[in-house]
């Protein structure tokens, strides 16, 4: 993601520091000043983290009272006349402590359970008559021992940071969990698993005949005079093609020189205008390129057609047919530098349940069809690679390597997801539905996978075919 949540990278603790114990870190625990009118927690887990609007991340200890901050810059810590820390400076920066005590939120990160409790004993998930049926994960090619599993290997942080660990079969949820704080009812930051929301609602907006299809060429819906680095083949760029991550501009985020890496469009007052300035390296419909630039473009076209706010046609068309409420979920769609929260949407863990639940059940909810099962299969198909990976929609189309007792198997999926470990796993052949919310940002360790491939997926394989 941007600068913003570069500044603490979660790097690895050093042997040296690992080695003090965590009451000589207990010392830089609090609330601090920071940014503008923001705020920094630091917590103390199994080492010190910063914690910034519920990300938390690790930092790496240089010397003394000196960490490393994201870009390998020193944070230094300074103390008063009685040896306590006060404050500390990054950048030129003096930033003071402003509490010894961090929020009990960013205190409940420290750990999956409060007092790092291993105790765990499955529960059928509460029916809270939200359209969700419930059941017991014993009933499903699961079973009581993948509940186990999951929980106590999240629990002894072998796979750490992972909040919320949601599984539906069968039409029914059957394993909901949550870690480090988090419940049922609190909203969790999607990054980038944002993106398939936005497809979801181009896909609406197609189906309503707003948008004619993918097909349809970009500009024409745009309301710019005119765009740097005039090609006559930004005309041809389509819908598609931006769906698809190939439009052929120099957009990268994967790469920190490309013009159009989002570090770069997320700095500038209009990410849209700043996409489609960019200058095209490829044929449009060729080459695809993680950009996330292309999907400010994708919502503003939708805008642009539909003549709504993004949010309020989400909410109109998508949301409320899902009985999803506005109070539900948090959506600041600015496409800005003044956006910090790079507009993403935060949504409930169940709520991302009733989205990878659509896209099972072919763009139906409770018979209902809310999206076109014809948009909702394309959307989750292999169309283009994109680091490598099949994608189609805003949705990317991975494999995991199984193990199993009848031999290796590859499984393939599909799958929003978003930096830190946000997941919404699609296996219509499977029958089946998981959703993972996680805390691993700018770690390319991913729980949620580990998971899947350890635990779930050897049991579905083994059922489907024994």
């Amino acid at each position: 993601m941007r600068s913003f949540w570069a500044i603490f990278l979660a790097l690895t603790l050093s042997a040296a520091q690992a080695q003090e114990s965590a009451k000589s870190l207990d010392g830089y625990q609090g609330t601090y000043e920071y940014q503008g009118n923001d705020t920094v927690d630091l917590i103390v887990g199994k080492a010190l983290y910063a914690v910034l609007d519920d990300a938390k991340y690790r930092l790496r200890w240089s010397s003394g009272d000196t960490f490393l901050n994201g870009a390998g810059q020193p944070i230094t810590f300074r103390r008063d006349h009685a040896g306590k820390v006060d404050g500390f400076e990054e950048s030129g920066h003096f930033y003071r402590r402003l509490s010894m005590k961090p929020t009990e939120a960013a205190l409940a990160l420290a750990a999956p359970r409060p007092g790092g409790s291993l105790e765990y004993t499955y529960e059928i998930p509460t029916d809270r008559h939200d359209g969700i049926a419930v059941g017991d994960i014993s009933t499903t090619d699961l079973g009581r021992d993948a509940a186990d599993k999951i929980a106590r290997g999240i629990l002894d942080e072998t796979w750490p940071d992972v909040h919320s660990v949601l599984l539906y079969q069968h039409g029914k949820l059957v394993y909901e969990e949550y870690f480090y704080g988090y419940s049922f009812d609190r909203q969790h930051q999607m990054r980038s698993a944002t993106k398939s929301i936005v497809s979801t609602l181009a896909g609406i907006a197609i189906d309503r005949h707003d948008l004619t299809g993918v097909e349809e060429r970009v500009l024409p819906r745009m309301k710019y005079a005119a765009y740097g680095n005039p090609d006559a083949r930004k005309d041809q760029i389509t819908l598609g093609d931006m769906l698809t991550m190939r439009s052929g501009l120099a957009c990268n985020d994967h790469d920190s020189k490309s013009p159009g890496n989002e570090l770069i469009i997320d700095a500038t007052p209009d990410w849209v205008k700043a996409t489609l300035d960019l200058p095209l390296i490829n044929a449009p419909g060729t080459t695809g390129y993680y950009c996330s630039g292309g999907v400010s473009v994708v919502g503003r076209m939708t805008e642009n057609a539909t003549h709504m706010y993004l949010p309020d046609f989400a909410q109109k068309y998508l949301f409320n047919p899902l009985g999803i409420s506005k109070s539900q979920y948090t959506w600041n769609y600015d496409l800005t530098d003044k956006d910090k929260e790079f507009s993403q949407i935060h949504l409930r863990p169940r709520d991302m349940l009733k989205i990878g639940i659509l896209f099972e059940d072919h763009g139906k909810w409770h018979g209902k069809q809310v999206l076109s099962a014809a948009y909702a299969a394309a959307a989750t198909s292999a169309i283009s690679q994109v680091d490598n990976t099949s994608y189609g929609y805003f949705w990317w189309r991975p494999w995991l390597h199984v193990e199993t007792p009848g031999g290796d198997r590859r499984v393939t999926y599909s799958a929003a997801q978003g930096n830190g470990g946000q997941k919404i796993y699609v296996l219509p052949e499977y029958d089946f539905v998981a959703v993972f919310t996680a805390g691993s940002y700018n770690e390319g360790n991913s729980a949620p996978n580990k998971i899947m491939g350890s635990v779930i997926l050897p049991k579905l394989v083994a059922a489907r075919h024994p």
